[in-house]
């Protein structure tokens, strides 16, 4: 088995009698898609936040390519090569798509100057191949607001891919998006993520599509992981069905 890209250790954090997470060991091994699934409450999202920098564990460490980031800022930890996608799109809605974009890639290559054009940017043709990868070029021109929601979460996932990173977390991709577009969305995704050679994580509570996307499952429940392996088996297994899918 390859060595993990992301370690967790023993980590702990409790919001007043909320139990969050409660001596989480987690490895996410590259080059694997893994879904975290679990009942509303359960600690999903406040694992992605622990793994970030947004939130800092009581007791407890993560690692990254065998560097402790336990206690580094979330932009350290971007720069380490850990992006984040959010369950609302995070956009500067009055700008452009490819503005969006490129705002991310002058963050990225630390050459942002409110004073220069964006599209004087070097990293113009870049961002526009990366909307390309993501069927979002035809919407290089147009202001963020006038988007839907679907386009929105293409446009967030390029700008986290455009900042190069090794491991992409996902709080719920599919979340807001019409029923008839969520597949579309995950099929471009998982193209995305194989062309990039980028390790994903994602929250999801749609089961159909931690079926067809993820190469392993871990449930969080009650802040800790409970079941992890492959999705038919965990599933398929009674006390995921009757605790996280409702069966």
């Amino acid at each position: 088995m390859s060595q993990p890209l992301l370690e967790t250790r023993d980590l702990q954090i409790q919001f007043g009698g909320v139990v969050a997470a409660s001596g989480v060991n987690l490895d996410v091994i590259e080059g694997e898609t893994l879904a975290i699934i679990g009942p509303n409450g359960a600690g999903k999202t406040t694992f992605l936040n622990l793994c970030t920098g947004y939130i800092k564990p009581s007791a407890g460490r993560v690692t990254f390519r065998g560097a402790d980031i336990t206690a580094r800022s979330p932009r350290a930890i971007t720069r380490l090569g850990i992006a984040r996608a959010f369950q609302i799109p995070q956009l500067f809605a009055e700008h452009t798509v490819l503005e969006n974009l490129l705002l991310a890639a002058a963050v990225r290559d630390r050459v942002w100057n409110p004073f220069r054009r964006l599209a004087t940017l070097p990293a113009r043709g870049e961002m526009l191949a990366l909307l390309d990868l993501v069927g979002a070029g035809d919407l290089a021109d147009q202001p963020v607001e006038v988007l839907p929601e679907g386009r929105r979460k293409l446009v967030d996932i390029a700008i986290a891919l455009a900042l190069k990173p090794r491991l992409l977390l996902l709080d719920e991709p599919t979340s807001g998006v019409a029923s008839a577009e969520k597949f579309q969305i995950m099929d471009i995704l998982a193209n995305a993520l194989a062309r990039e050679r980028v390790t994903a994580v994602f929250v999801e509570h749609d089961m159909e599509v931690v079926r067809r996307y993820a190469s392993r499952v871990a449930v969080w429940n009650t802040g800790k992981i409970t079941h992890s392996g492959p999705p038919d088996e965990v599933l398929s297994d009674p006390d995921v069905r009757r605790d996280v899918i409702g069966l």
